[in-house]
C-alpha cells in the first residue's frame, strides 16, 4: 500500500508540473509573435506527451498489478526472500543468474503459460535487467488476456 501513495504523489506532483507547463504554452500561444506561437506549439507537445506517459505507466502498472493478485491467489507468486543478499540489500549475483535459469527452464517447459511469462519478468527483475523485464512482462499480460477471454 506504501508504494501505491507514493506512486500516487508522485503522479500528482507531475500532474501540477504538466498543467504549469501547459499553462506557459498558452501564455506563448495568445502573444500572437510568430516565434513564441512556434515555441508555444512546442512546449504544449510536453504536457500531452507527459499525460499519455502517465496514463500508460498507470495502466500498466494496474495489469501488472492484477496479474500478480491472481497469481498469489492460485499460490504461485515468485518468493526471493531465501536468496542471499549483498550488504547493499540486491540479490546476490550468482543467485540470481541461477534463479533466471531456474525460471527459464520452467518458461521453456510451458512457454504459452503468462504465469511463467511473470516468473521469468520478475527473474529479469531480480537480476537487475529491467528492459527485459518490461517487455516480458508485456507478453505475460498478454497472454493472460487471452487467457481471461
Amino acid at each position: 500500500m506504501r508504494a501505491r501513495n507514493v506512486a500516487i504523489a508522485l503522479t500528482l506532483a507531475v500532474a501540477v508540473y504538466l498543467v504549469l507547463l501547459a499553462g506557459r504554452a498558452v501564455a506563448l500561444l495568445r502573444t500572437g509573435e510568430t516565434v513564441p506561437v512556434l515555441l508555444g506549439v512546442a512546449v504544449l507537445v510536453l504536457p500531452l506527451l507527459g499525460v499519455w506517459m502517465l496514463v500508460t505507466t498507470w495502466r500498466s502498472g494496474n495489469q501488472v498489478q492484477r496479474l500478480a493478485r491472481r497469481l498469489d491467489a492460485e499460490g504461485g507468486l515468485p518468493d526471493v526472500s531465501d536468496l542471499p543478499r549483498r550488504p547493499s540489500g540486491r540479490v546476490d549475483r550468482q543467485a540470481a543468474d541461477a534463479w533466471f535459469d531456474e525460471r527459464r527452464a520452467e518458461l521453456e517447459a510451458e512457454p504459452e503459460d503468462w504465469r511463467r511469462w511473470y516468473r521469468l519478468a520478475h527473474a529479469y527483475d531480480v537480476a537487475g535487467d529491467r528492459r527485459r523485464a518490461r517487455a516480458t512482462m508485456r507478453k505475460a499480460i498478454e497472454l493472460e488476456a487471452a487467457d481471461r477471454t
